[in-house]
């Protein structure tokens, strides 16, 4: 169904383009900076319109416009922009003077006029310097980037958490990673097919995975801070984060490698880990005289898992005198397996275990019952038994820390210019992840080992299959004078997941030690038509713009081979319910079916559901005078499973003086809840305090759900409003700007606290069994928030030491998020409020991520040679579990410096977070057991800014 709506998009746009056939004029020319060097990426915008080109990396250009006269408008980040009338097709020359970097860069977002910069935009739009940053930071991925370069950003890398150890959430203005808005290009990128269900930031969510685009195939960033939905869509309450891709021309390549370099690595013992190694290239080419280009770029990467485990291993329990008489058999020639001893059996190699004492070995031999034996072997023989089997604590530990990755990316952006009225437009790229990650370490004396194959215990990995690919095409362009825009894009993300190290105990030593465990996939393809016009002599300037979008949607989930979900009975058929058909280990407890660290998807979990949705707008924004400008939205959208909605903007801009600029805008929202969110269903081993649950994840429409008096999902709906203000000081090279904001959301998505499995038998006991789950949980318009901050940026640039520039940037955020008014919950759930939406739950959403952040960089730079340092604060957290232990702010410092080797050769070295800072550690209390026995050291469900410690890297970068 899909890939019919992509071709027939592809015929449309193609018809309608070759129905264009006009002679182009082509003006070509080269910008140039104070010094006359050539000025490379500089932007080149035919005025009023989208046609528009960028500078090669010697300051040239060619771009094809409509007709002479026209003027064309140079901008780029760290340089003033300028205005040039061309009355004929001649080579020029023009240069451009150094400027304060933000608030003179024309955006593509926040509004829909052409001509609009940062400084004239009447809500808050960050730029982000994509390809320099890459150059010069110690950062290589876009999530970590923004993470450290844009306070209002927030995402880390999670650890012992299924999926999300392999896709980091993302999030804006301390919301949920599904309500921002991502674009690239300008048009609407896809969700990820990964639901956030663990304990983790964004628990309950579904983001886009920004990680999948190579960040060297990346131009710029553009970051709307304002809620915008009634002009791109639902999604957008945070904000929209707008990818550019890169448009230059000629030949790039960068290598860049790094590690872990720390005291605290490798479980405390430091030295180097967490190695990685990353190559990009680059390549942009010309499509035609007439202009256009092609570009090109290709990643390789590797990473390796890092380990922030306790120094002194696992503090809990290992073995049990079961297991000790299991080493005394095994080495007998026996067997590991006490299950498959006889009475006898058990009896002798008692006798054998040297570290049981006499009266122990004497209460064996005198047994007269298995119970009596289960009694007396039940005892905790660690330290003996890793005596004897010449192991230490630390062979237990867990893979605390980032999970070991391999990746291949491939991007391309291209636009080709028919004739001087239309160009046709394409992007898009693939993407393969293949993670590889720990869980919770299965100790020889659980019943969810199986010692007969592991005699030590073992440590099952999740081993994730990560697919993206994503094409977009459009043709855009004058009629008359109407600019219009008509695109198709589609994208698709999939993640597998393959379970290794593994074992299902109910098999015993038929099991598979490996398992495909199923998966699932989310795909979107959004067809768009954008027309606008700037009506120059009514009132001081009014653009007016009107559109529509159609979107249709696809999540499935694929089940797992039989072994990976089922239970089985001792007669090695599926386990029926029946008691005393199950198998149990040496003491009786009942073994765990489905394969361990994550139980597959079962045959009823299997869904495949589609929506559309259309929509239509009109937005209109007007200069009333040289000094005030309103601008205002209205947007209709219809959901095929959730009806309508009507949402609107306004906002308005003044101009106190030439220098300075007030803003303020308020606006509704809208988002659905994702498929992922209506049709994800699964069982899964959670540990929360170190105890295993099963846990499973119902949909709203199941009977479990109805049974429970779970309500069913609707959208959320939100009120935001903000007011800010920018400025320049040019005498001083300074810019600022200061945002406050509010934002109001009504029956927030959020996930549900854990209903335990009822003891009654009923109805209701028999889907928990026939799920294999002891504790269900829900998706569920719970809760009211309320969201408050304050974002500001300042910006200098001047000249030290003659032609040493330097550039400083100050950006801080604050973002409060507070649960207000009741729990939202049926008459059914009244007594189990705290379940369905309880403390735990409220800490996740207001403390878990830090409320104060911020960042100080600076960048100083020679003919020959560059330094970036930059320090960046994280306010504290508080731990949702426990008793909320508070996590102290720490502000992490990065130091590069640039090297340039020959004039297309640049090495780069450095360190980020060079005084190897961590987060608080966890406090190791018994009664909470929030370490998991000596095992998360610092806070495992809170995000700051990661557990790696300092980071060197180097970094080789060239270009042809």
């Amino acid at each position: 169904m899909q890939n019919n709506n992509f071709s027939k998009s592809l015929i449309i746009a193609f018809l309608f383009l070759f129905t264009q056939a006009i002679s182009a004029q082509t003006i070509k020319g080269k910008v140039v900076n104070a010094d006359g060097e050539g000025a490379p990426y500089i932007n080149v915008l035919e005025k009023g319109t989208t046609n528009g080109v960028s500078t090669d990396e010697n300051g040239s250009f060619s771009i094809t416009v409509k007709q002479l006269p026209s003027t064309l408008v140079f901008s780029s980040l760290g340089f003033k922009s300028v205005e040039k009338k061309i009355s004929d097709t001649k080579f020029f020359t023009i240069t451009l003077e150094e400027d304060n970097v933000a608030l003179d860069e024309v955006v593509l977002v926040g509004s829909r006029n052409k001509n609009r910069t940062v400084a004239d935009t009447p809500v808050a739009i960050d730029i982000i310097d994509i390809s320099e940053l890459v150059s010069a930071g110690p950062q290589v991925s876009i999530n970590d980037i923004l993470n450290y370069v844009a306070p209002s950003f927030t995402s880390t890398t999670q650890t012992i958490s299924d999926g999300t150890d392999h896709i980091d959430p993302a999030a804006l203005r301390g919301l949920g990673p599904d309500q921002v808005l991502v674009l690239v290009n300008g048009k609407r990128r896809h969700n990820t097919s990964l639901v956030n269900v663990n304990s983790t930031v964004g628990r309950g969510s579904v983001g886009t995975d920004m990680n999948a685009i190579p960040s060297f195939a990346i131009k710029k960033i553009e970051l709307l801070k304002d809620g915008a939905a009634a002009q791109y869509g639902s999604d957008a309450i945070a904000g929209v984060i707008n990818i550019v891709l890169k448009d230059n021309q000629g030949f790039s390549i960068q290598a860049n490698a790094n590690a872990n370099v720390g005291s605290e690595t490798n479980n405390q013992r430091g030295g180097i880990d967490g190695e990685g190694f990353q190559i990009d290239a680059n390549y942009g080419i010309p499509l035609s005289d007439k202009g256009g280009f092609i570009n090109f770029t290709g990643s390789l990467s590797t990473r390796e898992p890092s380990s922030r485990a306790g120094y002194e291993g696992f503090s809990g329990d290992i073995f049990n005198g079961a297991n000790s008489v299991e080493w005394v058999g095994f080495n007998s020639g026996k067997g590991s397996d006490i299950t498959q001893y006889s009475f006898s059996d058990i009896q002798f190699f008692a006798q054998g275990v040297t570290h049981f004492d006499l009266s122990l070995k004497n209460d064996i031999q005198n047994a007269t019952s298995m119970s009596q034996l289960q009694s007396l072997l039940g005892l905790d023989t660690t330290d003996a038994e890793l005596e004897a089997r010449n192991l230490t604590r630390s062979d237990f530990n867990m893979r605390v820390g980032q999970s070991q990755l391999r990746s291949g990316q491939f991007f391309a952006n291209m636009e080709l210019p028919i004739n001087d009225n239309f160009e046709v437009y394409a992007f898009g790229g693939m993407s393969y992840r293949n993670g590889n990650a720990g869980g919770f370490y299965r100790t020889p004396n659980q019943s969810r080992n199986y010692t007969g194959l592991y005699r030590a215990g073992f440590l099952p990995e999740i081993n994730s299959d990560v697919k993206d690919k994503s094409a977009a095409i459009g043709i855009r362009g004058k009629q008359g004078d109407w600019d219009v825009d008509f695109s198709n894009t589609w994208g698709e993300n999939s993640f597998g997941y393959n379970i290794s190290n593994t074992v299902n105990a109910t098999m015993l030593s038929s099991s598979p030690l490996s398992a495909d465990a199923g998966g699932y996939s989310f795909s979107q393809n959004t067809t768009n038509l954008d027309v606008s016009r700037f009506y120059e002599d009514t009132f001081k300037g009014l653009n007016v713009a009107f559109g529509a979008e159609y979107r249709l949607e696809n999540y499935q989930i694929m089940q797992g081979q039989e072994e990976s979900w089922a239970t089985y009975d001792i007669n090695g058929n599926i386990w029926n319910g029946d008691a005393s058909l199950q198998v149990t280990d040496f003491f009786g407890n009942a073994r765990a079916g489905g394969i361990q660290v994550f139980p597959g998807f079962r045959p009823e979990n299997e869904r495949n559901a589609y929506r559309n949705n259309y929509s239509a707008y009109v937005d209109l924004e007007a200069d009333f005078t040289d000094k005030w400008l309103v601008s205002g939205a209205l947007r209709y959208e219809n959901y095929s499973d959730f009806g309508s909605t009507l949402n609107w903007k306004l906002a308005t801009l003044y101009k106190l003086t030439d220098n300075v600029n007030v803003r303020a805008a308020a606006s509704t929202g809208f988002r659905a809840p994702s498929l992922q969110q209506q049709n994800f269903n699964a069982t899964s081993t959670n540990f929360i305090n170190g105890i295993p649950n099963e846990v499973g994840t119902f949909s709203n429409d199941s009977r479990i759900a109805k049974l429970l008096g779970i309500p069913q999902l609707k959208q959320e709906e939100s009120f935001s409003t903000s007011l800010g203000l920018t400025a320049k000081f040019p005498d001083a090279n300074i810019t600022l700007t200061v945002d406050g904001y509010f934002i109001a959301i009504e029956d927030r998505v959020v996930l549900t606290g854990n209903f335990s499995r009822p003891t009654q038998a009923g109805e209701l006991q028999s889907l928990f069994d026939q799920a294999n789950a002891t504790q269900a949980r829900f998706f569920s318009n719970a809760i009211d928030t309320e969201t408050k901050g304050l974002d500001i940026n300042v910006s200098h640039r001047t000249h030290v030491l003659g032609n040493v520039s330097l550039t400083t940037d100050l950006a801080f955020a604050y973002s409060q998020t507070k649960k207000v008014d009741d729990v939202h919950a049926s008459q059914q759930l009244a007594s189990q409020i705290d379940t369905y939406f309880g403390e735990r739950d409220q800490y996740f959403l207001e403390f878990a991520t830090p409320r104060v952040k911020g960042s100080l960089s600076h960048s100083l730079k020679g003919e020959k040679w560059s330094m970036f340092l930059r320090n960046s604060f994280f306010g504290s957290v508080f731990n949702p579990d426990g008793l909320h232990e508070e996590f102290g702010s720490k502000v992490i410092t990065d130091l590069s410096f640039g090297i340039n080797v020959t004039e297309d050769l640049t090495f780069t070295f450095g360190s980020s977070n060079i005084f190897d800072v961590y987060p608080d550690k966890t406090p190791n209390n018994s009664n909470e057991n929030l370490t998991s026995n000596n095992q998360f050291i610092y806070p495992r469900v809170t995000s700051q800014f990661g557990i790696n410690g300092r980071t060197a890297f180097a970094r080789l970068n060239l270009k042809l």
